[in-house]
Order: structure tokens, then sequence, then C-alpha cells
């Protein structure tokens, strides 16, 4: 039975809340399925990703194939990483400390882009305070000349 670790839609409309499934590639979307291995929400800003890695690094071990976004979730949580620094052989405080490492490298890159993002919005408020006023200034000058 080939198995694949994939999203299950639960929630309402325009409020998917997905749970990271162990199923079998046959079954759909949202049927039966062998376990349940986290959940996903990305309506919260950041998304909210919860998977027990334990059983995560179990499933992907016995040869289940995720799908393109559960890659993309386990690679964001250091799942991936943690399974091929395994596969290489190190002992678990190599692997911890590497790890530790990664997360201080990742937490880094998103300190960067919140504060370029942050620049940005700040930037983009002030130029449209200065098109306003300048938009004021200019309905000012209108109705004086008219006057």
């Amino acid at each position: 039975m080939a198995v694949k670790l994939r999203l299950k839609r639960m929630g309402k409309k325009r409020q998917p809340i997905y749970k990271v499934v162990a199923a079998d590639s046959r079954s759909p979307r949202d049927g039966k399925f062998i376990e349940a291995i986290g959940t996903y929400n990305p309506k919260t800003e950041p998304a909210a990703v919860e998977i027990k890695e334990e059983r995560a690094l179990y499933w992907l071990n016995v040869g289940a194939q995720p799908t393109t976004t559960v890659r993309n979730l386990l690679s964001a949580q250091g799942i991936f990483l943690k399974r091929q620094l395994q596969k290489k052989g190190l002992s678990e405080q190599e692997i911890e400390a590497k790890l530790e490492e990664w997360k201080k490298m990742k937490q880094v890159g998103l300190e960067a882009k919140l504060s370029k993002k942050s620049a940005k919005s700040k930037k983009e408020e002030t130029k449209s305070e200065e098109v306003k006023s300048e938009d004021s200034q200019e309905a000012q000058g209108t109705a004086s000349e008219e006057a």
C-alpha cells in the first residue's frame, strides 16, 4: 500500500483548517486516513502549524511520500533537516546543535523580513499622507482661484 502524507480539509467555507494525515494514496482527499499527525491553519498570521515530529519522522522513514504542501510544512518545521541529519548518522547531540543553529538562522531571517515589511509600510504611509496633503492643498487652491 502506497502511503502519502497529505492535507485533509476541515472547517467551514472560506475558513479552512487542515489535518496533516498519513493516508493511502488511493483514498479521496477528505476520506479515510491511517493516522493524523498534525494540523495546519493557513488563516492565522503567521500560519499555525502543529506537527507531531516523531510520527512524521516515522512515516517518512517507512516510505510515506509527502505532497508538495506537506513537504513545505515539514521543511519549515525542520523535520526534513532532522531526517537528513539522522541519515548521515550523526549523534543526537550533534543533531540538536545543528537544529538550534538552523532555528536561530531562521529567526534572524524572519526578523529581517518583518523589519523590511514594516519599513515598507511606513514608507507607503508617509507617501500616502503626502499625496493627501497635496490633494487638499490643490483643492483649497482651486477654491480660492474661483472666488
